[in-house]
């Protein structure tokens, strides 16, 4: 058993060490550098490729064309690679057990001089974003790798490796090792909360557009793409004592709580609101504040559950099922605010403009002093009224604010979790109804240190990534079904 190996090339030391690393297996049969500028210099054991960046399609055809040994490994860092102990044997014994067409594992991340487990976690078929880390270190058998890269369209020039394992997912299994078999160095260092909007940043526009392209093509081809048809929706088939409801779930948030009350009650309509605040049982001065205003304007409702084992999700469904409740349920986090006095009518004119189930807002990226941080507006383009709902199980949020015709989101409901709920519930709307949108920033997003995804743990990310990779899984199994009953 022998593996052709493609690195990309990086600095001549770096270049060389992965070359000599790889060089100690008798494994490997093939060392490629691929780049597009040749090295000036020779590397014993390894030969040069004339490719473009490793993201690139015809990149992909080019390597597919090289590889003839039964495996084939990528590595897709340019710092040192460093194998554990019989790493390959590792992968190519699984690979064999199993049949396999892409295997991965563990990694160990060096941060800063510091070694880091860095756990991954596993693939499932709602696996969909194109920001899913498998790691650096990607071990192919070749047959699967040829057929796969087969379907990649090479000019494709950011989402080449994006279609080569969506195409893999449809002829063959993506497994993960669950063992640590090599180290990486990590060099972005920044928190959580300032990687987790790379995706809808500006400049990455492009990028997306072709992200959206290529997932689109791979739904169809797995028979889970829905086209734009929509059910349609009766704001007038029920009654209800208010046309909006704005809805704040909030537990230990004495900081910022009453911003958002006076954010809600300072709006201009022409139309009756209230503010329901489900408060999951405060005990940070939080109840006091909500229960001040409430005594001052009759607005708003203070609702304590009767349930003590509530998420934001169950704190939702329960101010939905509050006989006060509005006829658009409209969300606003406990830390965040509306832009201006004007927010809450424009969403509920687009309601009407679109005939939809949902609305889904754009938001600025503030600090806690309200001054815009980087990336700034956050727009969510990539919820259009073509292909938003396609486009949602690629994409790993939803923007804000956002809004729900009553009805529909007391028949759906929201999963009783503190993370992921509002995804859960946007893709189960979006299988059957329109999503209004509003390109305009119409909200304040807060980011500081208490924010729920600011500074998080490898595991707590996982953690998160594993439960919206579910929500997609199950989203993406009942729209196949709900073709094939078509």
């Amino acid at each position: 058993m022998k593996i052709t190996c493609f690195i990309p090339f990086g600095s001549e030391k770096e270049t060389r060490a992965t070359v000599r690393e790889l060089r100690n297996s008798e494994l490997v049969e093939n060392i490629f550098i691929t780049g597009s500028d040749k090295p000036l210099f020779e590397i014993a054991g390894a030969e040069w490729i004339n490719t473009g960046s490793l993201t690139h399609g015809a990149t992909i055809k080019i390597m597919a064309t090289k590889s003839q040994t039964e495996f084939t490994l990528l590595y897709t860092r340019q710092s040192p690679l460093r194998l554990s102990q019989y790493a390959l044997d590792r992968f190519i014994r699984v690979a064999e057990d199993t049949g396999s067409g892409l295997v991965y594992s563990n990694y160990l991340a060096v941060k800063a001089g510091v070694t880091e487990n860095h756990p991954v976690i596993d693939y499932q078929a709602g696996s969909l974003r194109d920001d899913f880390n498998f790691g650096s270190l990607l071990f192919f058998r070749k047959e699967t790798f040829k057929e796969a890269a087969a379907n990649v369209d090479e000019t494709l020039k950011h989402a080449g490796l994006y279609a080569l394992r969506l195409n893999l997912s449809l002829i063959g299994q993506l497994l993960r090792i669950p063992e640590y078999l090599y180290t990486e160095e990590e060099s972005d260092l920044r928190l959580s909360g300032e990687k987790i909007f790379d995706y809808v940043d500006p400049k990455n526009r492009g990028v997306q557009i072709e992200m959206e392209n290529v997932c689109t093509q791979f739904l169809k081809d797995a028979g889970a793409y829905l086209e734009p048809s929509f059910k349609p929706v009766n704001f007038e088939k029920e009654s209800f004592p208010i046309e909006a409801s704005v809805i704040i779930p909030v537990r230990n948030r004495v900081r910022t709580i009453e911003d958002a009350i006076q954010s809600v009650l300072s709006q201009k309509t022409n139309f009756a609101f209230n503010l329901i605040i489900a408060d999951n049982y405060s005990s940070d001065g939080t109840t006091e504040i909500i229960e001040r205003y409430a005594e001052k304007d009759s607005r708003l409702i203070h609702l304590i559950p009767d349930r003590k084992d509530l998420g934001i999700g169950g704190c939702w469904n329960a101010a939905a099922a509050h006989p006060a409740c509005g006829r658009f349920s409209v969300q606003l986090d406990s830390d965040d605010l509306y832009l201006d006095e004007t927010t809450l009518q424009q969403v509920v004119d687009t309601f009407y403009k679109e005939k939809c189930a949902m609305v889904v807002g754009s938001y600025r990226m503030v600090n806690f002093d309200l001054q815009e941080i980087p990336p700034g507006i956050i727009d969510h383009k990539e919820w259009t009224p073509d292909n938003g709902r396609n486009n949602a199980l690629r994409i790993n949020g939803l923007g804000a604010p956002r809004a729900f015709f009553t009805p529909v989101l007391r028949c759906i409901k929201v999963p009783n979790v503190n993370y992921g709920e509002d995804s859960a519930l946007g893709l189960a709307i979006s299988r059957y109804y329109q999503i209004g949108r509003i390109y305009n920033p119409i909200y304040l997003c807060r980011r500081w240190d208490d924010n729920s995804d600011a500074s998080l743990s490898v595991e707590v990310m996982n953690g998160h990534n594993l439960y919206k990779d579910r929500i997609r899984t199950i989203e993406f199994m009942a729209r196949k079904r709900l073709n094939r009953k078509m």
